[in-house]
């Protein structure tokens, strides 16, 4: 079962569907298509969700699509994210995922440290901190790569072992780091993400 404030925070964006434009709905059902694709295939459908600094919105996406696939009961799938270079994990953007009611835990490191991020009372557990989208820990063949910003989109034009490439990109919630919309902008994107990554995983449901 999903933590109760989780599953009201999906509850809430799943009904805000009609926000997504059209053209946008298009796009995501790329997402939708592949992860239904490799599954009909008898494969673990994998996407790595990629920005340039794998601090903000690729976390973003990383977590919702791993809750998304559990909400909708999808599976096997798998999220990860990476970055063109590794910083760490933003403190504001892990604040907008508490604030959605997911629980982290960090393991304290000094630098980059690593994020366990739980959604349900059944353990189901992301671990999350920033790293290049080809690191150790993420698939090097047959994945889905989520561009969610324009910067790494348009300076990281080959993806090696990529089974799709799809951009999704999203304004960054940087822009308001320390201004009185900085928390305001962060859950905006939080829900943004969660919104279109929900929608992408609900089309899967229906064709399956």
């Amino acid at each position: 079962m999903l933590f109760p404030n989780v599953k009201k925070y999906i509850e809430e964006t799943v009904f805000s569907f009609d926000q997504i434009p059209a053209e946008r709905k298009k796009l995501l059902a790329n997402i939708s298509q592949y992860v239904s694709t490799r599954l009909h295939e008898g494969h673990t459908a994998e996407l790595i969700y990629i920005c340039t600094h794998n601090s903000r919105r690729s976390h973003f996406g990383q977590i919702w699509g791993q809750v998304a696939a559990y909400y909708y009961g999808i599976e096997p799938v798998q999220t990860y994210s990476g970055g063109t270079e590794a910083t760490a994990f933003n403190p504001n953007a892990i604040h907008a995922i508490e604030r959605a009611g997911l629980i982290v835990k960090s393991d304290g490191a000094a630098t980059n440290p690593k994020y366990t991020i739980s959604f349900s009372d059944e353990g189901q557990t992301i671990t999350c901190f920033s790293k290049t989208y080809n690191d150790d820990a993420n698939p090097k063949s047959g994945f889905a790569a989520i561009m969610t910003c324009s910067d790494a989109d348009e300076n990281c034009p080959f993806v090696p072992g990529v089974a799709a490439r799809i951009a999704t990109t999203y304004e960054d919630p940087k822009a308001f780091d320390n201004t009185p919309k900085q928390d305001e902008m962060y859950d905006e994107r939080c829900r943004q993400i969660a919104r279109e990554t929900l929608y992408a995983f609900s089309l899967i449901q229906s064709v399956r």
